[in-house]
């Protein structure tokens, strides 16, 4: 989204509560080990997708699967390579956590930043969960339309647990990494296998179901551990040597908007995200790319 504004001429300055971009599109290095935590892959049927996917390709930013049957497509080396490649020559403020954003009279808007003081800018697009803009306008005492205030108050999410764990030989886990209908765990995949981790035996990325998140979001690494590793013991092959715990707060939207995204001109506010597109990789992409072009139609109309 922040690459098409730019191309159409406007001043995009991206702010990012994180360290890193990509969002769930993320690896993390731990150890020896390196692990996709959150997306595992993506999937293209949209022609606009695919355009661009074809452009990554050539760059060498993904591939498919290794020894997958399904059409999944990675990122090379990881999953998070398509994200910082697309960061390339944006402005991006990095742990940059806005916690409230007011609207003046003239139609700017001011935005608090922890630890940073104020942003300003004539737009805001929010691209990330629904809940968390919300309380940013919130903070601010911005009010929006009643139905659109409606609508996307009434956008809920799963949370997430992402469990990696590092084995002591190697697993016993497919390659192409096993997604489960029952029980605790909903997904498990080999980053080894997968040919992100080259320098351990095995580096096992282990994703809690949608039910067993919320029901023991808040407890210790420990003991979700406790509760998930013993579900798939057989998959494992070899001891655990060490693991970590991630958590997503707001990871799979329950419900998707009708709209592919948000756009308020009056108040020269956005919103995109995999909340309007649909709950994957590929909803989130499309979503951030039907509201660049919301705001571009905007930018020649006052050009």
């Amino acid at each position: 989204m922040a690459q098409k504004l730019v191309a159409a001429g406007a001043s995009v300055v991206v702010l990012e509560k994180s360290r890193g971009v990509g969002g769930r599109m993320a690896t993390k290095r731990m150890g020896e080990s390196v692990y996709d935590q959150g997306a595992q892959y993506f999937t293209v049927r949209d022609p606009a997708l695919a355009t661009l996917v074809e452009g990554w390709r050539e760059r060498g930013l993904v591939k498919n699967w290794p020894d997958s049957p399904h059409r999944r497509l990675v990122g090379a080396p990881s999953m998070t390579a398509v994200p910082k490649a697309l960061a390339e020559g944006l402005e991006i403020l990095r742990e940059h956590k806005v916690t409230a954003a007011r609207r003046h009279e003239n139609g700017c808007w001011e935005l608090d930043v922890e630890n940073h003081g104020i942003v300003r800018a004539e737009r805001m697009l929010f691209t990330c969960p629904v809940p968390q803009a919300l309380a940013v306008l919130k903070a601010g005492e911005v009010v929006l339309p009643k139905k659109t205030a409606e609508a996307l108050e009434a956008l809920q999410y799963h949370p997430c647990l992402s469990l990696l764990v590092t084995l002591a030989g190697p697993s016993a886990v497919p390659a192409e990494g096993v997604a489960l209908a029952e029980g605790p765990v909903r997904w498990i995949a080999d980053n080894v296998k997968k040919g992100i981790a080259q320098n351990v035996p095995a580096a096992v990325t282990i994703h809690a179901s949608a039910e067993f998140a919320e029901a023991n979001y808040g407890l210790p690494e420990a003991d979700v551990a406790a509760r998930l590793l013993p579900a798939v013991e057989g998959m494992l092959g070899a001891a655990v040597v060490s693991m970590t715990l991630h958590r997503w707060k707001f990871s799979e939207p329950k419900t998707t908007h009708v709209e592919r995204c948000v756009w308020l001109p009056e108040l020269t506010l956005g919103f995109a995200g995999d909340a309007f597109g649909g709950p994957k990789v590929e909803g989130a992409v499309l979503s951030g790319l039907a509201l660049a072009e919301s705001v571009r139609a905007g930018l020649q109309t006052t050009t």
